[in-house]
């Protein structure tokens, strides 16, 4: 949900590789996702604009969200701690946007498919969405376009006193929540 717990994430999986590698492991097996939760984000967000009055920024955040994100993971995967580890054989580690239905119907229900392509992510999309995008989605590498308009869309929210690391915050407890309980309702 967030980029503070996406960097934790791919900062667990750098280190994993450097102790598989210091162990004299093969890096070249080991493979991972980083899920990102997308559409819960506007989900939540959308309410708090509503109670400020804000009409520009709804069905944005979330998109806006995962492009800086997907920005950071390119910044983790090319840098020089990275270069090490791929030289060793290792694969960097995909983003995997989760949530990717619309939930709201004034959107595109293609809009987490078609603005979230791009090299290195994996989109899980229940069938609907699927054929959705088959019939009306745009192919088109979308994750590095619009940037800078994703930083504005995020300060926007700042400085309407929505505070988007709060907001995702209570996702990721909800959500870890909801898997823990589903779990455990297999279990028994």
């Amino acid at each position: 949900f967030s980029l503070a717990h996406y960097e934790a994430v791919a900062e667990a999986y750098l280190r994993g590789l450097e102790a598989r590698a210091a162990a004299g492991g093969d890096l070249s097996r080991v493979a991972s996702v980083a899920s990102f939760f997308v559409s819960r984000v506007d989900s939540a967000v959308d309410k708090a604009l509503a109670a400020a009055g804000n009409q520009q920024l709804p069905g944005k955040i979330a998109v806006a969200n995962a492009k800086i994100t997907y920005q950071r993971f390119q910044a983790i995967f090319t840098g020089p701690r990275w270069q090490k580890l791929a030289q060793a054989g290792a694969q960097p580690q995909r983003v995997l946007w989760a949530s990717t239905s619309t939930k709201n119907p004034a959107y595109s229900d293609t809009l987490y498919v078609d603005e979230l392509i791009g090299p290195h992510t994996v989109n899980t999309m229940p069938l609907n969405t699927v054929d959705a995008f088959l019939d009306h989605g745009t192919v088109a590498e979308t994750l590095t376009a619009g940037l800078d308009e994703a930083q504005a869309q995020l300060a926007q929210l700042a400085e309407l006193g929505i505070d988007l690391a709060a907001i995702t915050e209570q996702l990721q407890v909800a959500g870890v929540d909801a898997f823990a309980t589903a779990f455990r309702g297999m279990l028994d």
